[in-house]
């Protein structure tokens, strides 16, 4: 990570609340400017009764660090012969960071599909999983594993909404975006000009992203990987290739 490598660059980091954090410093040691601008919210929710309930379960699916954050903060230990699964390296960290030891989770991707393809995941006929997340979202990983014989119920811990926070740059001071999920990217055309999202390179964590991104008409989209250190390793290549 060479300094001053994103010298005079302006970047848009659109991660929720503290998530943002680590991206933003890695951008300005850089010599960049990082302009936060959380394109969801993160609302709490009450501890969802499935927490009262672990024993019954065999396996606990978390799909984000925000849902380990939220849902850590209702327990004061992690049942320790509960296994816990995460759909990528960021949800096992945070998961190993509070104590939940040996956590199934992809060594490649970060979504749904990539945890679906591991073979501990294949063989799950008769379990009760109970899978943590925000309200709403996509049914797959419940779908796909309920077609594999599993019980599956999903425990809310959050709920995500529209970002209100103040707008403290101008359009002119931003020469790329990154974003992490596509309802960040959906709140973000609801809320900014749609010519200023799709006139500057967006840098997304997943196939599926980039293919909303260009169903939207983005002319450049750049597929960087779910880590804050993959994020700036593409935003470095990227300028550096484009003077």
């Amino acid at each position: 990570m060479a300094s001053e490598s994103l010298r005079g660059r302006g970047i848009l980091v659109t991660r929720p609340g503290e998530r943002a954090v680590n991206l933003a410093q890695l951008i300005e040691a850089s010599g960049g400017r990082a302009y936060l601008f959380p394109a969801i919210d993160i609302e709490d929710l009450s501890a969802p009764p499935e927490l009262q309930q672990l024993h019954k379960f065999d396996l606990a699916v978390f799909v984000s660090p925000t849902a380990v954050s939220k849902i850590m903060a209702h327990l004061a230990a992690w049942p320790r012969a509960l296994p816990a699964a995460a759909v990528g390296g960021g949800t096992r960290r945070e998961l190993e960071r509070r104590g939940v030891p040996n956590v199934i989770a992809p060594q490649a991707g970060a979504d749904s599909e990539a945890l679906l393809a591991l073979d501990e995941m294949q063989r799950v006929a008769g379990k009760h999983i109970v899978i943590f997340r925000g309200e709403g979202g996509r049914e797959l990983l419940g779908d796909t594993l309920r077609s594999r014989g599993a019980d599956v119920v999903y425990a809310a811990g959050y709920r995500r909404t529209r970002p209100k926070g103040a707008r403290l740059w101008t359009e002119d001071e931003i020469d790329a975006i990154t974003v992490s999920s596509s309802q960040g990217l959906a709140n973000l055309f609801d809320i900014l000009d749609g010519a200023f999202l799709r006139g500057r390179p967006l840098f997304v964590p997943h196939p599926r992203v980039a293919d909303t991104a260009r169903e939207r008409a983005v002319r450049e989209v750049v597929l960087a990987g779910p880590s804050d250190e993959q994020v700036f390793e593409a935003l470095v290549a990227y300028f550096r290739s484009h003077g």
